[in-house]
């Protein structure tokens, strides 16, 4: 038995499963979901894990299985195109990403991202009574819209969430703090997605580590000569350079505040 994580949507990260058989990195296969079975893609094999995963992979999948698969990839212009007319006619204030049928043809998924919560009641009528199936609509966040379309960052490499797939980390403004950049403004440590760039937790924790004992930015402090106001803290080099009373500027090294 081995663990597989598998992509079966895009706009979702891969699960972990396990497997009986062999199978290798692109393989299409088959795992369980709570309504029914479904086609997924293998993205990496022989991962570790604490605890072993409850779902199985079912089986490889058959060339019936990728077959009703590429036919309803196949439709999700038709899909896209009727829900996208149907919520401008509804006026909803939302945002169509992507739709998928099910393997079984019983079900198609529309998903979405809104600044709030949508009343879909009457869209889910009547994508239901178009296509004579069930109707699921899932709401995903701007980072997950940005993992499904891709692209490329600032830095000029591929966007993190795309690169890295996995749970993507909550971005919180403190680790821009940490590092000292919160200053820049939003639109500078913002990604493509609008919220904060997943990078910025990448060395939060080794700057918080290097930041210990270190004075507030800001803060009066007692130096060799005399009390000042730190105007700068360089973690990396362990430095902090501040302005003392009279006007002048001082850099200190971390162990002269101890």
């Amino acid at each position: 038995m081995s663990n597989v994580l598998v992509l079966i949507y895009p706009w979702e990260n891969p699960g972990l499963y396990t497997s009986s058989f062999e199978v290798e990195k692109g393989d299409k296969v088959i795992v369980p979901l709570e309504n029914g079975n479904e086609l997924g893609i293998v993205a990496d094999v022989d991962i570790a894990a604490k605890d072993e995963p409850a779902e199985k992979i079912v089986r490889i999948a058959t060339a019936r299985d990728v077959e009703a698969y590429e036919k309803h990839e196949a439709e999700k212009a038709e899909l896209l195109e009727a829900c996208r007319e149907e919520i401008k006619t509804q006026e909803l204030p939302m945002k169509l990403i992507d739709a998928r049928g099910s393997l079984d043809g019983k079900q198609i998924i529309f998903v979405f991202t809104a600044d709030g919560r949508v009343d879909f009641r009457e869209l889910v009528k009547v994508m239901a009574k178009k296509f004579k199936r069930l109707i699921r609509m899932q709401q995903i966040g701007s980072r997950d819209e940005a993992r499904k379309l891709g692209g490329y960052g600032i830095c000029g490499r591929e966007l993190c969430c795309v690169k890295f797939p996995g749970s993507i980390p909550s971005i919180t403004t403190d680790m821009a703090r940490v590092q000292q950049i919160a200053h820049r403004g939003t639109e500078r440590i913002s990604g493509l997605c609008g919220r904060l760039m997943c990078c910025l937790a990448y060395e939060a924790e080794q700057y918080k580590k290097l930041l210990e004992g270190m004075p507030e930015l800001y803060s009066v402090v007692t130096t060799p000569e005399g009390k000042a106001t730190v105007i700068e803290i360089n973690a990396e080099t362990q430095e902090v350079k501040v302005k003392t009373e009279s006007g002048k500027y001082v850099v200190f090294k971390k162990e002269d505040f101890r």
